[in-house]
């Protein structure tokens, strides 16, 4: 079967006035890219299963998006999810699943590639390939269909959509996309050998991608796995991440799309750095992303400059899980801030800790007047808890950070924890609202007024595969709700200093259906598809979630087979025991981790190996990398004073609905 290319847009346009914020499905954005269809012997559809104005400004997207746009036989379009009104549109009128770019139908493509920074977006997927033509179970598809690959931080784990895809991409995309674009395109000019089996098993070959119909899972009478096994020669036991070590020859996005719809992050993002070893152990991104790899100051500079030219974007984000950790990152922020002093452009580090805070440095953000917020994230009420997820982070230097931000003119500061975490007691939440009414006391004094504020932010927590945590057995909701309402009355019980704060948080329930989700196997996937077939989607939206429909899947299709919603969640798992992506090679080693886990339980903290002898967590030599960090002694930018705004760019645009992360100055750890 030979799929038509024409665009689908006469029959889309059609719907549009009939639907809410149209402008997210048109396409066209500065940036964008269109190439001739039959130009290309390879063609990537790459969705974020989100929507648009959720997706457009995911930069693993728009990296893959311009990695493989540059090469002259393969394109690239990208496709989001749509809205409800507009899914119900298309299912009546038989508009199928399309591009943003070219509007063209996704089911004619050779790859469709899904990215998952969340689990949450499973159901998202089910309607995605449901609306393409695409049979939702990867056996009943054939040449005609696409190959189906996951990637970002939720396909270290993706036995729960097993069923659904072909192939799982573990790590770094840059030079996967590459590798897969060659076996494709030489697949296709050999006449398609061997059909789409032959295609997978070449995937699989690689050792770095995984096929999951190429394995067989076992189970042992109580619903444990006793084990996983290739099932066709030539198939690796264990499938490797891939890491790419080399930032700087990778220096994307280099063309930044400009989103024509509002969306959540309206900025140029430059990631200077790739990896953690601060070790905390709820932190997935953290542990799955090591070593740490710095991009080179000069190379930030370089990508600055382009990227605002080509954009227009008036704030440029400074991206890494802990971003002032850059062995050079005073150096980048002042030449930065010399580089644009008097201009329109604003520099924010979304992501730092409490003992890296220097208000030094927070003030060359802030240079060109932007000074809203900052936002720092202890997780843990109480030095205890602390200690239990290797946050190493005191009440003093908390206290000591905000004290030195108010009184150099900051009115507003968030503060972010979790609850539900392993050991947590009622003291250690409760103790959120005293560390709070410090931070109140202590800022006023600084700040020699009462005009400040303090948010408290509250996130579940929620055990991931690869992380120390991984064991551990998930707090009910019922538990996390409880402790959340002990929190707010403790907050509010001093109303002087209660006014002062804002409280946010969300009740425990969708976090428990993460993690079904996040440590489920693949019989998980019989309550993703019932789910989505009873009308489940945008999970990760709390005005479509509904706990009620996922209990209720998970009750009529795991009960069957003797394991349950708790099983999955709050059930505390032993060393032995076989964890459905045991087979997947984050390059952590196992032992460590499980060793790390009762550190944890002894309340032992470990401590940062880039400033410390290495202590065996496995990724260096099992990946054969290592950690690379400056400082380089480069300078940032040898180059003039920018001119005005108008004579730089070629295209003004002004950010809308930033969120805190977004600001200039909003500083948090970043998950």
């Amino acid at each position: 079967m030979v799929m038509s290319v024409t665009s689908v847009y006469p029959q889309l346009e059609m719907l549009l006035p009939q639907v809410g914020k149209p402008i997210q499905y048109v396409g066209g954005e500065l940036g964008a890219v269109v190439k001739d269809w039959d130009g290309a012997t390879v063609r990537w559809a790459l969705m974020y299963p989100d929507a648009y104005e959720v997706g457009v400004p995911n930069q693993g997207v728009q990296i893959l998006y311009e990695v493989i746009n540059e090469r002259d036989d393969a394109l690239a379009e990208r496709t989001y999810a749509v809205w409800p009104d507009l899914e119900a549109l298309m299912r009546e009128h038989s508009v199928p699943q399309f591009t943003v770019d070219a509007h063209r139908p996704v089911g004619a493509f050779d790859v469709f590639g899904v990215s998952f920074a969340t689990e949450m977006g499973y159901t998202n997927l089910l309607t995605a390939l449901d609306l393409a033509g695409i049979p939702l179970s990867a056996a009943d598809r054939d040449e005609s269909h696409p190959i189906v690959v996951a990637g970002g931080h939720a396909a270290f784990n993706p036995e729960p959509i097993a069923e659904f895809i072909d192939c799982a991409v573990l790590g770094d995309g840059e030079e996967a996309v590459g590798e897969i674009t060659d076996i494709v395109r030489d697949w296709k000019n050999e006449g398609r050998p061997g059909g789409r089996r032959e295609l997978l098993l070449r995937l699989a070959r690689t050792e770095s991608i995984y096929v999951p119909r190429f394995y067989d899972v076992d189970y042992l009478p109580d619903g444990r796995i006793q084990r996983v096994v290739p099932n066709q020669s030539g198939v690796p036991f264990r499938v490797h991440k891939r890491t790419t070590m080399d930032l700087d020859a990778w220096p994307y996005p280099k063309k930044p799309l400009v989103p024509l719809a509002e969306s959540v992050h309206e900025r140029y993002a430059v990631e200077i750095f790739r990896g953690c070893t601060r070790g905390c152990r709820f932190c997935q991104a953290g542990m799955i992303t090591r070593p740490v790899r710095e991009r080179s100051i000069d190379t930030i500079g370089r990508m600055v400059q382009e990227g605002i030219e080509k954009s227009g974007f008036d704030e440029v984000g400074l991206l890494s899980l802990s971003s002032a950790d850059h062995s050079e990152i005073a150096d980048i922020c002042s030449g930065l801030a010399d580089r644009y002093d008097g201009d329109n452009v604003s520099l924010s580090l979304p992501s730092t800790r409490v003992d890296a805070f220097n208000v030094d440095l927070a003030n060359e953000l802030s240079r060109n007047g932007r000074r809203s917020g900052l936002t720092f994230a202890p997780e843990g009420g109480s030095e205890r808890i602390r200690r239990v997820i290797n946050k190493m982070v005191s009440e003093e230097d908390l206290i000591r950070t905000v004290v030195t931000a108010y009184g150099n003119g900051w009115r507003q500061v968030k503060l972010y924890f979790m609850c539900g975490l392993p050991t947590e007691t009622d003291e250690d939440v409760v103790g959120i609202a005293r560390m709070a009414h410090e931070v109140i006391k202590a800022g006023r004094q600084a700040a020699g007024n009462r005009d400040i504020r303090c948010t408290v932010s509250i996130g579940g927590f929620v055990p991931k595969p690869h992380t120390p945590f991984q064991w551990c057995g998930q707090t009910d909701p019922e538990t996390v709700d409880r402790r959340l309402k002990l929190l707010k009355e403790a907050i509010n019980s001093d109303r002087s200093l209660g006014r002062a704060i804002g409280f946010r948080y969300h009740d425990g329930r969708p976090s428990l259906i993460e993690g079904l989700l996040s440590r489920g196997d693949r019989r998980v996937a019989a309550v993703i598809r019932r789910v989505w077939q009873e009308g489940g989607r945008f999970d990760g939206w709390s005005e479509h979630f509904s706990y009620e429909r996922w209990e209720a899947a998970a009750e009529t299709e795991l009960t069957a087979q003797g394991v349950s919603l708790d099983w999955y969640t709050t059930r505390e798992r032993d060393e032995r025991e076989v964890l459905p992506w045991d087979h997947l090679d984050s390059g952590l080693d196992k032992d460590w981790l499980w060793a790390d886990w009762q550190d944890a339980l002894s309340e032992v903290e470990q401590d940062d190996c880039r400033w410390t002898p290495c202590f065996d967590c496995g990724v260096c030599p099992a990946m054969d990398t290592e950690i690379q960090i400056g400082p380089t002694g480069r300078k940032l930018l040898p180059l003039a004073v920018a001119g005005p705004a108008g004579e730089r760019a070629p295209h003004s645009h002004q950010g809308h609905g930033r969120t805190d992360a977004a600001t200039a100055t909003a500083i948090g750890d970043h998950r």
